[in-house]
């Protein structure tokens, strides 16, 4: 098995692409070792010193350290949890695990706007993000403000703000007049 790595935005996260799909559909975000328990490969990526959040999506998984821990000091033992992983038969997920969904459900007056905001994440913001081994979803629509949950290498990334006002708040003002502002929720 031969796993490939990819630098992403944020320097304190890197992309593995392990050459076989991680998850069937979706994404799911372990900001917190606590979060693991419904994966075993999280919880094993976790186990090792260094390691402060992973991510997943449909054909890679993101790790980000902690601010401490260097990446020629973690990337190995990475690289050889995700390995003995996949070569163990072990599931990504448990069986059992509840897949959350991507956005944030949204009713009343505001549905027309809200799916609009919705399917343009989905066509042009979320395959983009995903290269860079992250993940924006909506999380609710008020007033004119789109408050978005960031994920993956997007959390905690120093561009990130520039591509949420710059890229995505552009995007989404010219397609949607009723969109005014674009902010971040906290995880």
């Amino acid at each position: 098995m031969f796993i490939q790595t990819e630098s992403t935005p944020n320097p304190a996260t890197l992309k593995f692409l392990p050459g076989q799909q991680v998850l069937e559909t979706g994404t799911m975000d372990f900001p917190a070792e606590e979060a693991a328990a419904q994966s075993p490969l999280a919880t094993r990526i976790f186990s090792l010193d260094g390691v402060a959040g992973v991510f997943f999506g449909q054909d890679f998984i993101t790790v980000t350290k902690a601010e401490e821990a260097e990446w020629d000091h973690i990337r190995p033992a990475i690289l050889g949890a995700i390995m003995d992983h996949f070569q163990s038969g072990d599931p990504v997920m448990m069986p059992d695990h509840a897949m959350a969904p991507a956005h944030a459900e949204h009713s009343g007056p505001d549905s027309d706007v809200v799916e609009q905001i919705k399917d343009l994440l989905d066509t042009r913001v979320r395959p983009a993000v995903a290269q860079d081994g992250g993940d924006i979803t909506f999380q609710s629509y008020d007033g004119g403000v789109v408050y978005l949950h960031m994920q993956g290498a997007c959390a905690g990334c120093p561009s990130s703000m520039l591509t949420l006002k710059m890229g995505i708040e552009n995007l989404l003002r010219h397609y949607i007049p009723e969109v005014s502002e674009v902010r971040p929720v906290a995880p």
